[in-house]
């Protein structure tokens, strides 16, 4: 029988410059049976060719170069879909590659995960915190959060977080096979699908922080965008209230 595994998944755009320290901090934590699983979305920085070059002295490093059509959202189902088809992994985390997410707080995420179904890297939870941004960003995501709470009733403090660990049952009650959100806004898809199941769902307090080198991704489009599914994942709720509701009270 093999020994069950932690995956841990790097969706990856231009980030050459942040992949080889990150990848000596995760293998540096000691968890046992760890993998890391790069998938690039075909960034020009060169980032899956390092990826090639660094599995020669980690053989716990698995590459995915997508071809499809691009997208955070895209990447993080493919990585989802890797670990579905593998059943030696019994965990599962996903994090941003430019060390906003830090590697310290992995073996906290997993150890949540003895009494949840899924861990999230909250900086909302009590202890947590939202470090080295400008207030302009800060506001812009206390609203982000706030509009996706109020639309889908999220029993979730930061609904914005991409800082997650899963659960096999967490994976398959998730289907990441009928995900759709092509950006950012996969997260809260995912958290959406995961109240939606009654997933046990435990926040993690964490230090949230600027991203250590490259360029951010975030964009107005990718904003009004994640709006915008978040608008779609609202009248799914509303059908399904109303298919549930008695014939009585539609009328």
């Amino acid at each position: 029988m093999n020994e069950p595994r932690v995956l841990v998944i790097l969706p990856t755009y231009n980030e050459a410059a942040n992949l080889e320290p990150l990848l000596d901090a995760l293998y540096g934590l000691g968890v046992p049976g760890l993998e890391v699983l790069v998938v690039d979305d075909q960034s020009p920085d060169g980032t899956a060719q390092l990826a090639r070059r660094l599995r020669e002295r980690r053989p716990g490093l698995r590459l995915i170069e997508r071809s499809g059509p691009p997208g955070r959202g895209l990447a993080g189902r493919d990585g989802f879909l890797y670990a579905v088809e593998r059943p030696e992994i019994e965990a599962v985390v996903e994090m941003d590659a430019d060390f906003s997410h830090q590697p310290r707080h992995v073996p906290e995420l997993l150890a949540a995960l003895k009494g949840a179904d899924m861990a999230i890297g909250s900086r909302r939870a009590a202890g947590g915190r939202d470090l080295d941004r400008t207030p302009a960003r800060r506001v812009l995501t206390f609203f982000a959060n706030f509009y996706a709470r109020a639309l889908l009733g999220l029993p979730v403090l930061d609904t914005n977080s991409g800082f997650r660990a899963y659960t096999r049952k967490a994976l398959a009650a998730i289907d990441p096979a009928t995900l759709a959100s092509r950006g950012p806004s996969i997260v809260h898809e995912v958290l959406y699908r995961a109240a939606r199941a009654k997933l046990n769902v435990r926040e993690v307090p964490i230090d949230f922080l600027d991203r250590k080198a490259g360029e951010s991704k975030l964009s107005l489009a990718r904003l009004a965008a994640g709006y915008f599914w978040i608008l779609r994942l609202t009248a799914d709720r509303l059908a399904r209230v109303f298919r549930r509701a008695p014939k009585a009270e539609r009328k």
